[in-house]
């Protein structure tokens, strides 16, 4: 087998996570593969590089946006049960994907805020990751109203 149809193989099967709970999901995966030193305990008098494949999944950006839309508060349909009215009563912030999770205290008014910084500071992160290396600034903007 050689380097190519190995890492295909790798490829392929990394598509396909276990997770702590048993479940199959299935999401994009990225596998490197490097050429390392081999470990001092060999006891091969003829001591090769070794090839080492590390694959790990990746969040896409609708994953990272949706996780971050619901930091502070819980999604609409968990937001409505009896423990979110107490809470949200008590001024107590239940976030997270699922909603179980204790944010902080706040009431709903003040989750919205966050959730929205939240929001705002990724969609600027993931901005910059896709700009170019060197900014446009507003003073290097081109001005349309002649010279």
């Amino acid at each position: 087998m050689n380097f190519s149809s190995r890492c295909t193989l790798l490829g392929l099967l990394g598509l396909v996570a276990i997770t702590n709970s048993s479940s199959a999901i299935a999401g994009p995966v990225v596998c490197t593969t490097s050429f390392e030193a081999p470990s001092a305990s060999s006891v091969d008098s003829k001591l090769m590089p070794v090839e080492v494949t590390r694959c790990g999944a990746v969040q896409t950006s609708n994953e990272l946006i949706e996780q971050r839309f619901f930091s502070y508060s819980s999604p609409y349909a968990r937001g409505i049960d009896i423990t979110h009215q107490i809470t949200d009563i008590l001024g107590i912030s239940m976030g997270g994907g699922d909603g179980t999770k204790v944010m902080g205290f706040g009431f709903p008014d003040q989750t919205i805020v966050w959730d929205g910084s939240a929001v705002e500071n990724t969609t600027k992160a993931l901005m910059q990751e896709q700009s170019k290396p060197i900014p446009l600034r507003v003073a290097d903007s081109p001005n349309n109203m002649g010279k």
